[in-house]
């Protein structure tokens, strides 16, 4: 009696996956099972995008081609290890379109240069500002004139946390 080994007829049939195709066995982290399952029930993020503009200005005549799929990892995170995601709470920056309860998406690994928005921790508190640097101080600038500038002196404890690349607000 043979044992071990492939028996005919034994296993799934060919097709029959919720993929309809082959598939094949792979290892991965335990931590990120989660993420890779939302990966492939979302099928990559990947959304239509269609080549026409749309006008914000007068009325043009539509054009209705998909162009292409769009993954939206791949547009708005440009480092995924070192990207992050965080709600901004108050109206503290609402000039520069960061409305409360948006979220903001954050990369560690861009240098918190004069101009940019960056999330700070100031003596351990988190706040959302424009950094401004200037030969003598440093500012850290809401974009509302109801909020006073806070100016950086040297005995505050801080952390920057990253850069504000992207903000997901809602209409």
């Amino acid at each position: 009696m043979l044992r071990g080994g492939a028996r005919v007829g034994a296993g799934r049939p060919k097709g029959c996956s919720k993929f309809g195709e082959k598939t094949k066995p792979m290892r991965i982290p335990i931590s990120m099972i989660n993420e890779v399952t939302t990966f492939i029930n979302n099928q990559c993020y990947q959304l239509p995008l269609y080549s026409s503009s749309v006008s914000a200005g007068f009325p043009s005549p539509a054009d209705d081609h998909m162009s292409k799929k769009l993954d939206l990892n791949e547009h708005l995170i440009k480092h995924p290890a070192a990207t992050f995601f965080v709600r901004a709470k108050g109206d503290s920056m609402i000039n520069a379109g960061i409305h409360d309860g948006d979220i903001l998406i954050v990369d560690r690994s861009i240098e918190a240069t004069n101009g940019k928005i960056i999330i700070i921790a100031i003596n351990g508190e988190l706040t959302v500002k424009r950094l401004i640097k200037t030969h003598n101080k440093i500012i850290l600038q809401p974009e509302n004139s109801n909020y006073p500038e806070i100016e950086i002196k040297a005995e505050q404890d801080l952390m920057v946390w990253g850069v504000v690349t992207t903000v997901l607000h809602s209409v």
